[in-house]
């Protein structure tokens, strides 16, 4: 006989990741995706290296000029990318 308890695909590919240790590298991909929407276009043609380490978003930018824009709104790009994924992920972002 059938279950008849329907879940959300959303809810159900969220748990079965949790249940197997995937959930955060999953959240960590989508954040290091989502950086070029989330910096702009300028930022993005600048960007030349991404990683996650220990909650850390270090972002190689060639150009100094967009390398001190980004610095000043670090705090609103934390907050911005950490609401792309649904989920508190980062706590800060290291530009070299």
């Amino acid at each position: 006989m059938f279950r008849r308890h329907p879940q959300e695909v959303e809810k159900l590919v969220r748990s079965i990741m949790r249940s197997n240790g995937l959930e955060t590298q999953w959240l960590q991909r989508r954040i290091i995706e989502s950086w070029d929407e989330v910096a702009g276009s300028v930022a993005a043609q600048y960007t030349e290296e991404k990683s996650i380490r220990n909650q850390t978003l270090w972002v190689k930018i060639s150009s100094p000029a967009v390398r001190a824009d980004l610095n000043m709104r670090r705090t609103e790009l934390v907050r911005l990318l950490n609401q792309s994924v649904g989920a508190h992920i980062l706590s800060d972002i290291r530009l070299y």
